[in-house]
Parts: structure tokens; C-alpha cells; sequence
């Protein structure tokens, strides 16, 4: 059995449309280590923000998770009833929002939102308690304690920022989902956010699912690289694995268009765009805008399989 803190195995997600379903999630698999950092990469609309709602339940009508499993330390998430996963939420896997400064309530205070959702989970703790966790909630971000009492309004980006991650860290949950945790910050301060996540995993033992699109910052950052295009996952392995010997002509494409100081000026793009979730093509997902396309890739959708230990791919290439 697999010591991993989150398994999820086949997970499907459905739109359902006037024009068809809407595949967002199409039988995505992975792990999530004790105390791993796990980077999810991928364009826009490639499924990231949806897997992660998925994982929380939080997929609304007309959405809906059509199959697969979930598993948090033994708990299949899919077959819980709401109320259960409602305590779940914030307790055991918590999720620091994408555009978390503008996810703060306006007119609540900081410490009164991070309370909230100690209230919430009914922890059976005195006012005066749950406002000292609160002040060691914003400690832990490299807050004062003094910025509990401001509103919104009255912090910078990178203190709302800082102010979500303290909500989402003040139960101790056992899995972090931060959804591009630095959109919308200056360089210094997407520093500052991350090195504040990074103290708060260690000082947890929290496990840490960071979604982007940053190559560059999820080469700093995480341990391992999980990469989806189009609802699918392509290719999954370590970070130097990943950056010295993709498998996926995708993965390829992603490194390749990052810029390259030696080469200052010159861009190199990925040709043609993401398929529409309604009409995807036959086979490979990938197969209009891969440059290395087979016959097969236009027939046969390629299986993830474990191609070196630890190396996952999907692609006709490696068969």
C-alpha cells in the first residue's frame, strides 16, 4: 500500500453544456507524498484550477465529477456525504485560493475571517483561544499579530496574500492546494510568498500542491512536476528529471519557450492552440500541434505509464 497522503486515481470531470459535456478532467492519476512539494504546470484551460477544486468538492452544477477516486489518508473523498467533507475542508486539506487578494471579505477584519472558519468546524474552543491562533497563524506568515485588527483595504498585495495563507494554515491541514499563490505580485514579493509558504510546509510537515505556470518558479520550489494539457496529465516526474530529460514532446515545448539569457530577444512559442474541451481530437490530445505526430497518435490515446522509476508519460513515442 502506497504511504502517499493524497492519491488520486482516474479522476473525471464534467461541464455539461447545451453544445455536449465538457471534459475537464479526464481520468487524471498522481500522488501526493507526506511533506512533498508537487508542481502543476500547464496552459490556460489545461484543467489545473478544476483538479483542484475537484479535490476539494467544490465542483458546482453544471460540473460535476463523473468517476474516479480520491483518496486523503484513507478516506475516499468522492464518497463522503457534504457535511463530512465540509469539516474536511480547512481541518485535513485547505486551499490558498487563485486570487486570494481579492477572495478576503471587505468588510471583516483578518482576525475575524481566520476565526471563521474555526467557528465553523464547531472545535469546541474558547474566543480567547481561537484569537491566539489566529495571532500565531499571521506569526507564522510573517505578520504582526496588529494586522488581525485591519480590513482589507488597509494591507498590500503581498499582505492579503500573506492574510489567505494564514487562513488556510490555521487548522494545520495535511495538504496545501495553492492555486498560483504569487498572479498579480512584483517579482520581490512572489519571493517573499513562496519563501513564506516553504517555512510554513516545513514547520507543518504539510504536503504542498503548487499550480502555475512559472517554469522558473516551480524550479525553485517544488520537488516534483506533474504536467496536464487539455484535462489530461502528460507527464510527471522530479524536477531535474523534468528540466534535463522531459519524456513529453509537451513538456519539451513548455521548457523550450522559456527565454534564455544567451539567446536575449528571441522567443520560441508553441505553434497552434489548446483544443477545444467540446471537440477533442481522436487519440493524443496533443497530436495537432505536436511536431513529432505519428499515425498512431490520431488513433490511440496513450496510456500514463511508468516509463523509469518515478517517470511517468504519456506518449506513443516511449511504447
Amino acid at each position: 500500500m502506497s504511504n502517499a497522503v493524497l492519491r488520486v486515481n482516474n479522476l473525471d470531470v464534467e461541464y455539461h453544456t447545451d453544445a455536449g459535456a465538457v471534459k475537464a478532467n479526464n481520468h487524471v492519476t498522481f500522488e501526493l507524498r507526506p511533506k512533498e512539494r508537487l508542481g502543476l504546470v500547464g496552459e490556460s484551460g489545461s484543467g489545473k484550477s478544476t483538479l483542484a477544486l475537484a479535490i476539494l468538492r467544490m465542483i458546482r452544477p453544471p460540473g460535476k465529477i463523473a468517476g474516479g477516486e480520491v483518496w486523503l489518508d484513507g478516506v475516499d473523498l468522492t464518497k463522503i456525504s457534504d457535511e463530512e467533507m465540509r469539516r474536511m475542508r480547512g481541518n485535513e486539506i485547505s486551499m490558498v485560493p487563485q486570487g486570494a487578494m481579492n477572495s478576503l471579505n471587505p468588510v471583516m477584519r483578518i482576525e475575524d475571517q481566520i476565526i471563521d472558519g474555526m467557528v465553523d468546524h464547531n472545535l469546541g474552543l474558547s474566543r480567547s483561544v481561537m484569537k491566539e491562533m489566529a495571532a500565531e497563524a499571521l506569526r507564522a506568515v510573517d505578520l504582526d499579530p496588529k494586522v488581525g485588527r485591519s480590513y482589507p483595504h488597509e494591507l498590500s498585495g503581498g499582505m492579503k496574500q500573506r492574510a489567505c495563507i494564514a487562513i488556510s494554515i490555521v487548522m494545520t491541514p495535511k495538504v496545501i492546494i495553492a492555486d498560483e499563490p504569487t498572479s498579480a505580485l512584483d517579482v520581490v514579493t512572489q519571493r517573499q510568498v513562496m519563501q513564506t509558504i516553504g517555512k510554513i510546509q516545513d514547520q507543518m510537515g504539510s504536503a504542498v500542491i503548487l499550480i502555475g505556470h512559472d517554469m522558473g518558479l516551480m524550479a525553485q520550489f517544488v520537488d516534483r512536476i506533474a504536467v496536464m494539457y487539455a484535462g489530461r496529465m502528460m507527464e510527471l516526474g522530479t524536477v531535474k528529471d523534468i528540466f534535463t530529460d522531459a519524456l513529453h514532446p509537451y513538456t519539451q515545448a513548455l521548457i523550450d519557450s522559456l527565454p534564455v539569457l544567451a539567446n536575449r530577444g528571441i522567443f520560441n512559442g508553441l505553434p497552434g492552440i489548446t483544443p477545444s474541451l467540446l471537440d477533442l481530437p481522436t487519440g493524443c490530445v496533443f497530436n495537432t500541434r505536436c511536431s513529432k505526430v505519428m499515425d498512431i497518435c490520431t488513433q490511440k490515446v496513450p496510456p500514463l505509464r511508468e516509463h523509469a522509476p518515478g517517470r511517468f508519460a504519456a506518449c506513443h513515442l516511449l511504447e
